[in-house]
């Protein structure tokens, strides 16, 4: 299974491992120097999501962690909300 946003469809993406060494100039070194640049995979945060459709069923999902802040999906409901009893 790929690890991909169902949602957003936001997936992994490449960049750079920058290696250093040396002391910073404010620090009082000479100043830092590039070693090396490997390759690397920044993998998105992905939470497994009991979701509540538009139909009324429940499913479960794996959405990123911006898509549940965003609120572009809905969790599902454990307990029905408390309510006060009419007179």
């Amino acid at each position: 299974m790929a690890r991909i946003c169902e949602v957003c469809g936001k997936g992994p993406q490449m960049g750079n491992r920058v290696q250093t060494r040396g002391k910073a100039k404010y620090l009082g070194g000479v100043g830092t120097k590039v070693t090396g640049i490997t390759r690397r995979q920044f993998k998105p945060n992905l939470q497994k999501v009991r979701v509540s459709t538009a139909k009324g069923t429940n499913t479960s999902l794996l959405v990123c962690t911006q898509c549940l802040r965003s609120g572009a999906v809905t969790k599902r409901v454990k307990a029905k909300p408390f309510v006060l009893p009419v007179k």
